[in-house]
């Protein structure tokens, strides 16, 4: 957690100082505390409530209500769609991808020349970013990152849109904000096909070009 604690004190100093936070410090302090939250703090909270839980018989959902500083609350509900009331969200990360290591032989892989990607929409706007990658990203965020991960979209066995880093591609995912990453291991005829598959999906028209 210590880089989320660099983050907190990098932002009360300008807070101090009487400057703007950074938006990319706020994002970036978001996403730890999403992942914080995902690999460490909800796991011991499962491990610790279920056992205590086991005699109850009937289904319940317990809302924990933490402010810093304060003692934690805990509320009890009977309803199945007590979640919804209180605007919650269910925080689950998708499960790990096991991959095989295929032996490289043959020739060395020639690469192919860098390419771009240019968007552009109906009303004559434009993304267009300096690679393929991040192209996708504006994309992606344009259109709503809940909505393209509604899809179910996949890429190297990964969800395209996931909330967990995968440990081979992990440095091939990219922020999208809020703990969401996007796949880019993919060549950029593929990103194509999948700006195109998911403005499809959502009748958004656009043009897609690669340069």
């Amino acid at each position: 957690m210590s880089r989320l604690s660099d983050l907190y004190k990098a932002m009360e100093t300008l807070r101090k100082e009487g400057l703007p936070v950074n938006e990319d410090i706020e994002r970036k302090a978001n996403e730890l505390e999403e992942e914080i939250i995902k690999k460490e703090i909800l796991p011991v909270l499962s491990k610790t409530i279920e056992p205590a839980l086991q005699p109850v018989q009937r289904e319940l959902v317990l809302v924990v209500d933490y402010v810093p500083g304060n003692p934690l609350s805990v509320h009890l509900s009977r309803k199945r769609n007590f979640t919804a009331e209180i605007d919650a969200k269910e925080i689950l990360p998708d499960p790990e991808v096991e991959h095989k290591e295929i032996g490289k032989t043959g020739p060395k892989e020639v690469k192919n020349p860098v390419t771009r990607l240019r968007i552009t929409f109906a009303d004559g706007s434009v993304i267009q970013e300096r690679n393929a990658a991040e192209s996708f990203v504006t994309f992606v965020r344009r259109v709503g990152v809940e909505r393209v991960r509604s899809l179910g979209l996949k890429q190297c066995k990964i969800p395209l849109v996931s909330n967990t880093l995968d440990k081979k591609y992990g440095d091939k995912q990219k922020s999208l904000g809020n703990g969401w990453y996007l796949m880019t291991n993919t060549s950029t005829q593929s990103k194509r096909k999948d700006i195109e598959f998911i403005a499809n999906a959502f009748n958004i028209n656009v043009k897609v070009d690669i340069i």
